[in-house]
């Protein structure tokens, strides 16, 4: 095995999540996803705490692209519409290229309660987050607090519909059609 490979990270969340889907999360090792990765254990853990990390290594990262894009986002868009808008940008950026992986993730994280768990505690951490930055943004924490989750909602509808089978629309392009559903819901005609 060779001592170094480029693109470690993206070769372990690979391997691992194609191990994930076809032996399931419980029963896959460490030392399984390191040798489909033709890596050593010490890489794996070099990138990753453990075997979720590999599933949730990315929650940091996404937090802090959101949260960068709405500071440096155009102030006189209204608060809703600069989130979305940083979602898109950052999906574009992190995630349209990754859409197999990220649907298998999604997969797995929705076959077992505990990573269930995890995922809505990572959600709630970034919802908070975005309700900082509009805080900071509009003086108001309620307001904030609301958009952050009203935002949160129409990137998680965008994403399980991106996730799903046949599905061709990018995820910049879901993420505005779960706008307008949210608009549609909470501004009827």
């Amino acid at each position: 095995m060779p001592r170094w490979k480029p693109d470690a990270p993206e070769r372990l969340r690979t391997a691992a999540l194609e191990l994930f889907d076809a032996q399931g999360f419980e029963r896959t090792t460490v030392a399984e996803i390191v040798q489909r990765a033709e890596l050593t254990q010490r890489t794996f853990f070099n990138h990753f705490a453990d075997k979720r990390e590999v599933l949730f290594g990315l929650s940091s990262e996404l937090q802090r692209e959101i949260v960068r894009e709405i500071e440096a986002g155009d102030d006189a868009l209204p608060p809703l519409d600069a989130v979305v808008r940083a979602m898109e940008v950052v999906a574009d950026k992190m995630f349209e290229n990754r859409r197999v992986l990220m649907a298998r993730r999604y997969a797995v994280i929705a076959a077992n309660p505990e990573l269930q768990e995890r995922e809505l505690g990572k959600n709630a951490a970034l919802t908070e987050a975005i309700a900082a930055v509009l805080h900071a943004r509009c003086g108001d924490p309620e307001t904030a607090f609301l958009t952050a989750g009203a935002a949160m909602l129409a990137q998680q509808m965008a994403f399980r519909n991106w996730t799903r089978p046949g599905e061709t629309r990018t995820l910049h392009e879901l993420l505005q059609d779960a706008l307008r559903s949210l608009r549609t819901t909470v501004e009827p005609a």
